[in-house]
């Protein structure tokens, strides 16, 4: 038998080590349940999983995105409903005033024509949060600005907005617009002062005034109608956007999973069989190290 020699020992502790390191790279896997920890460890199956992150990153601001113009198209949505119930109601003034047989209901009429003229100004001035609804995309400019007379009364609005639209990504290469149009924007102001006019002619007992404008108030509530029905259809896309990008993601985190994840128990199984090896190297190494001259002469 021969005394161990330095290049002996040296790959001795190399193997050791090797061992070692196995050792503990499986009982990571174990306790973190991941198999990948370095590009190194799987180059291919890193590469696949940057991907696969990236497409995430881009689908949750999709989904961010989403949120934004639901928000939006639901306010809007909401204003406009309003609005349309402040037309329906003028509309069935417009009707009485037309065949009313006295000033007295006439005036009366009147004023609560002017009632309404005060809410849809509000309405058409509504905001989320800071941003003008009703303004196109010049948002922090307020929509609507009135004019008043002496006694205080509305006598007419104006639009002060613009009739862009803001364009929200949904998708790659797929865009949608939350908000009003340029068409309802201007319409919402053409209402406002048919309301005044309404106002004024009730006010002067003016039936046959009164009856003139019942075409133009039918004509600004068909335009409500047709964009609540917009933005019933705006919403029902951003749902079916926000479903279909969440499949997706969800398809996205299984392939990372089946990328990353260490299979629990095959490494179980690695990591018995390595320990077992790890200590038999370890036992079969110091019965060699413990050789002597003394050993080799007897």
């Amino acid at each position: 038998m021969r005394v161990p020699s330095n290049t002996t020992t040296t790959t001795l502790v190399e193997h050791l080590s090797r061992l070692s390191s196995q050792q503990s790279l499986l009982q990571t896997r174990v306790a973190t349940g991941q198999r990948i920890f370095l590009p190194g460890d799987d180059p291919a199956a890193v590469g696949r999983v940057v991907s696969y992150h990236m497409e995430q990153g881009q689908l949750t601001q999709f989904q961010r995105n989403a949120e934004v113009a639901l928000g939006i198209s639901e306010a809007t949505y909401s204003a406009l409903k309003e609005i349309k119930e402040v037309s329906d109601r003028a509309g069935e003034l417009a009707t009485l005033g037309a065949g009313a047989a006295s000033t007295d209901s006439m005036a009366a009429y009147a004023a609560e024509v002017n009632q309404l003229i005060e809410q849809s100004v509000t309405l058409v001035n509504a905001r989320l949060r800071t941003d003008f609804l009703f303004a196109g995309t010049a948002v922090d400019v307020q929509p609507f600005t009135v004019t008043r007379g002496t006694d205080g009364k509305i006598t007419g609005v104006a639009y002060a907005g613009n009739t862009d639209r803001l364009e929200v990504p949904l998708a790659e290469g797929a865009t949608l617009a939350p908000g009003s149009s340029g068409a309802t924007n201007a319409g919402l102001g053409d209402f406002i002062n048919q309301l005044v006019a309404l106002r004024d002619a009730l006010g002067g007992g003016d039936a046959a005034a009164v009856n003139g404008l019942r075409p133009s108030l039918e004509a600004s509530e068909d335009l409500l109608v047709s964009s609540l029905s917009e933005h019933g259809s705006v919403q029902l896309r951003i749902e079916v956007s926000k479903a279909r990008q969440q499949s997706r993601l969800d398809e996205l985190e299984r392939l990372i999973s089946s990328e990353a994840d260490a299979d629990i128990t095959a490494t179980v199984v690695e990591l018995s069989q390595a320990t077992t090896a790890y200590e038999a190297a370890l036992a079969s190494s110091a019965d060699i190290l413990k050789m002597s001259l003394l050993d080799y002469l007897r």
